[in-house]
């Protein structure tokens, strides 16, 4: 295991598709006032310049709030910015190769959509978490594989490492994602996309028990 970040609650995934910079850093600042425990960059289409200058704002944000940032895909740009982590989808580095660049103490997670092999072998690669999904149909990824919510059962009883859930996640369905195993619920519209950041991140949050560092939602 890499760090002592624990991998549970609201995984908050700020999404830069529609967000200039300042404006993505206070939604940040919102959802980690709502109790996001994490956040996670993701941009899939930006020119290399406006990434790293939106991961090195959003690396300030979250050191200021001592919450962990992983980003999305890139290990190099994670290792930049000095990112507590990465998050690897299947056509990205092995978590050994992202380990080699980040280091013992970076946070490493994998997708592994509805695949319960491929998160076995994510962990014995080292991954310090993986991530099912689609649960729910989503607007960020509507032609995503769904993922059954047997699949966080079997998961549950034969991985280690945490279980984030991803995919169309409410605060009404997601209780049904920690009961069957998630130890995480990763959110990108259900938070970032509504007119009160943090009082949707509240909302989250409040599916999970009281962290015992006492940070989170008043």
């Amino acid at each position: 295991m890499a760090s002592e970040t624990v991998v549970a609650g609201l995984y908050a995934i700020a999404d830069a598709g529609s967000l200039d910079t300042p404006a993505l850093a206070a939604a940040v600042e919102h959802a980690i006032r709502g109790g996001a425990s994490l956040i996670q960059y993701r941009d899939k289409a930006g020119n290399p310049a406006s990434r790293e200058n939106q991961a090195r704002t959003l690396a300030r944000v979250c050191e200021n709030e001592k919450v962990a940032l992983i980003i999305n895909d890139d290990p190099a740009l994670a290792a930049r910015v000095g990112a507590a982590g990465v998050h690897l989808g299947r056509d990205d580095a092995d978590p050994g190769k992202a380990r080699s660049i980040l280091g013992p103490g970076a946070i490493i997670g994998v997708s592994c959509y509805n695949d319960l092999e491929c998160a076995l072998v994510a962990e014995a690669q080292s991954a310090d978490y993986v991530a099912f999904g689609s649960f729910y149909p989503s607007p960020t990824k509507p032609t995503a594989v769904q993922a059954p919510l047997a699949l966080l059962r079997a998961a549950r009883l034969r991985l280690r490492v945490p279980i984030v859930a991803i995919g169309g996640i409410t605060p009404e369905n997601g209780g049904a994602l920690i009961a069957a195993g998630a130890d995480a619920l990763a959110v990108i519209h259900g938070v970032f996309k509504q007119p009160d950041i943090e009082h949707a991140a509240r909302r989250y949050a409040a599916l999970f028990p009281p962290r015992s560092n006492g940070s989170g939602p008043d």
